[in-house]
């Protein structure tokens, strides 16, 4: 299977994750473990990949990402 990517990027919202992420002052671990509370496994690598365009993201990991933060999934994608 080949996906996509635009300009090598494999996603739109690394960066918000990122930026939320960094703004409560938390680590790709501690993200990982509220990931998985939120039942989605995800492990650090994969987060530090999503932050760096480097990984798909799929519409339930935004979904759970959008809860973590408390922020829109719209927001994640930079529509807001």
């Amino acid at each position: 299977m080949k996906f996509n990517d635009f300009d090598g990027i494999k996603n739109i919202s690394g960066d918000r994750i990122h930026q939320a992420r960094t703004a409560q002052r938390m680590t790709q671990a501690e993200l990982a473990a509220k990931m998985q509370v939120e039942g989605v496994t995800i492990e650090r690598e994969a987060i530090s990949k999503i932050e760096t365009g480097a990984r798909l993201v799929t519409d339930y990991e935004l979904a759970a990402f959008a809860r973590v933060f408390r922020v829109t999934m719209d927001w994640l994608t930079g529509k807001e």
